[in-house]
């Protein structure tokens, strides 16, 4: 019997709450999941490991989910890794932002549990032939 390899998502969120409920919802999908609660922590993590998407909050205290996503794409190993912008505040200029950097995905929480899903399959489906934000540097109509 061939044994399925799960896909692993790391989640970045400041508030333990928002990544509990994201771990529940993803691990009840079949996803892997590695839930850390800084950006600092987040670069500790991948040290040792290199997950198939990373989803991180766009505003954390000390490093904010925009300074993650750059420090990264300077990792050589990880420079290919999809990375979703998350947030609470469904913000034009974060938005724009996380297109500008080139970032797989924004979603505005609580996109719970259905627009979780969706997301998290879609980028899957899609990765990696497509970005939804379009190429880095485009503009939004």
């Amino acid at each position: 019997m061939k044994k399925v390899k799960l896909r692993t998502i790391l989640l970045v969120d400041d508030e333990p709450m928002w990544l509990d409920a994201m771990r529940i919802v993803l691990k009840d999908e079949g996803y892997r999941t590695i839930t850390v609660t800084s950006g600092e922590e987040a670069l500790l993590k991948l040290q040792t490991r290199k997950p198939d998407l990373i989803m991180t909050d766009v505003r954390m205290p000390v490093m904010n989910g925009f300074d993650l996503f750059q420090k990264i794409r300077e990792i050589p190993k990880l420079a290919r890794v999809p990375i979703v912008f998350m947030s609470s505040i469904d913000d034009y200029y974060a938005r724009r932002t996380a297109k500008e950097l080139g970032a797989q995905g924004y979603i505005t929480k609580p996109s719970f549990s259905e627009d979780l899903k969706r997301s998290v399959e879609s980028f899957f489906k899609e990765l990696p032939k497509v970005n939804i934000l379009g190429p880095p540097g485009a503009r939004n109509s």
